[in-house]
This record gives C-alpha cells, structure tokens and sequence, in this order.
C-alpha cells in the first residue's frame, strides 16, 4: 500500500479535533482551522509517517517484535487484522497495568489462560463441580478477552504501534519506562513528545486508523523479509564452513605429504650401562662377567714379583 496525499484526503486523515480541544504542542502540525475544527499538514504527515515505517521496517529486519494497542471500539477489529496480517501481538480490549513493566504477573496469567484451555480441549472440566466449571469458564473468558493478542509473547516487545497516546498513556508509560520505542497517532488532542515517531493524523476515523495500521504492517513484513534473509545467509555460510572442513585433504607433515611424522627411533640391541668406577662402558647382560675377568687379572698382577724383569 502507497501513502500519498490522495489516499490520506480519502482517509480523512487531515480532520482534528475542535479547536478548544486541542495541545498547544501540536501546533507545528496544525495547517489551519476550518469551522472551529483543526486541519491537520499532511506534508508533515506524509514525511512523518515514512520516517515512523522505515523506523519500523529497520526494528523488524534486527528481529524485533512489535505489539499493536488500540482499544477504541472503532480500532478493535482494524488493530487485530493488522496485527494478525504481520504475525504480532496486539492489546484490542484494556489495556493490563504491568503488560510490560510486570511482565511476570501477566505471563502467569497467560500461562493460566493456557491451561484451562487445555482442560477445555481434554474434556476435563467435566471432573469439577457444577460451580467449579462454571467459575472458571467465567475467568477463562475473561483472561481471553484481555491477553488472547498477547498469549504467545514469552518477553516484552521492542516496538508499539499505539492509535491513540492519549488513551493508551499507560501503555506509552510504560513502554518509555522500559526503553521500548513507540510509533503511533497523534490527533491535535495529543502530546507528540511523548512518543519517538509521532505521525500526525486523526485517530478517530476508521479508515486513518485501517490506512496506517495496514502500512505499519506492511513494513513490519518488509523488515521481516530481510530478517529471515540475513538467518539465512548465517546459516548456509555456516553450512558451507563446515562442508569445507569435511571436505579439507589431510595436514601435510614433515615425514612427506600425508605421510605420518618420523619418530626417534630406540637403537637396536642391548643398552650400554656403566659398570663402575674406573672401567669401561660395556653392554648391558656381559657387565658381570667381563667385571669378573677384570679383578681376576688384578689379582694377577698383584700376586707377580716385584723384581721380575
């Protein structure tokens, strides 16, 4: 879907609220006024608006997940089909305190929202009691009602897209608190500071609301494209590392190519050991008999005359 003047004029993106009505620090955004209600610039909301979806587009491509919040009744049904279009998460009913701040609480709810549901689906709430089962159909509708967009997210999301910061100044609080970035709506009634990408727009309308939740969406799918490209490189590049490396011929070696290294060979035969002090090196197994000979012709020698000559 294109954004461009003509859709916006269709749209009637342009309508603000009255005069008496308005935030002084929407005046940058304010063309005029036109029987006591305020037009908004769609030039500003024009460039506004494709910084806000390029910001979107660039958080989806790092993998970021993004909760859509519109709990108007005119935005319900709109919110949840963009939400659904892009695979997000999305708050269409109340807005829980704590959704993102006490994250906690609200996964124990989730998980208790999940598990009725499977007694459901085994057929075990026909064990309770009239008065049990009645009980807790009651608490399992209400907790669909409120976390039924969110009963899959296992950590707060990166991103909000918010029709109304006004309304929804809980969720915008919250998501400030935590660091989260926020694009959404911002009627002449609204603080645009608040929020990092503010697009001026009337957030009343349905058709605002349906234009600019299907482009959000569109660029989360955009992002996501590339996410899932860039996965995809990561993993063949790996895959192809580690074909290389099977595929690699054996290390060469000094003995030769793919030969096995030389060892230092032992030397053959018996070892040379020293026998005593004074005699000679002689092999190892003969040290006895040879030490035998010695002190034989010793003893020889001692026992000869001194005067023979």
């Amino acid at each position: 879907m294109n954004l461009n003047m003509k859709s916006m004029l269709d749209a009637g993106v342009h309508f603000g609220h009255q005069k008496e009505r308005w935030n002084p620090k929407m005046k940058n955004f304010v063309y005029t006024s036109r029987g006591g209600i305020h037009i908004i610039d769609l030039q500003k909301t024009l460039a506004k608006a494709k910084d806000a979806l390029a910001f979107v587009e660039n958080m989806a491509a790092n993998g970021e997940r993004m909760i859509f919040v519109g709990t108007k009744k005119q935005a319900e049904e709109t919110i949840q089909e963009a939400a659904n279009k892009c695979g997000q998460y999305y708050v269409t009913k109340r807005w829980l305190g704590g959704t993102l701040t006490n994250f906690v609480t609200i996964k124990q709810s989730i998980d208790r929202l999940k598990k009725i549901d499977q007694m459901r689906e085994k057929g075990e709430l026909e064990y309770f009691s009239k008065k049990e089962r009645s009980s807790m159909e009651k608490e399992y509708e209400k907790l669909n009602e409120y976390l039924q967009g969110i009963r899959e997210m296992k950590e707060p999301a990166g991103l909000l897209f918010v029709v109304d910061i006004t309304k929804e100044h809980i969720a915008v609080q919250e998501a400030k608190k935590l660091g989260i970035k926020v694009v959404g709506l911002c009627d002449t009634n609204s603080d645009p500071s608040i929020i990092d990408y503010p697009i001026p727009a009337n957030d009343d309308a349905i058709r605002s609301i349906k234009l600019f939740s299907d482009l959000v969406a569109d660029a989360y799918l955009a992002g996501a494209k590339k996410y899932e490209q860039k996965a995809r490189e990561v993993t063949d590049k790996q895959s192809d590392v580690e074909k290389e490396q099977k595929e690699a011929p054996p290390q060469k070696t000094r003995g030769g190519r793919g030969a096995p290294a030389k060892t230092q060979q032992q030397p053959s035969g018996p070892n040379v050991v020293k026998a005593a002090k004074g005699r000679k090196l002689v092999a190892a197994g003969t040290a006895d008999d040879i030490e035998i000979l010695a002190e034989v012709e010793q003893e020889v020698k001692t026992d000869e005359p001194a005067d023979k000559e």
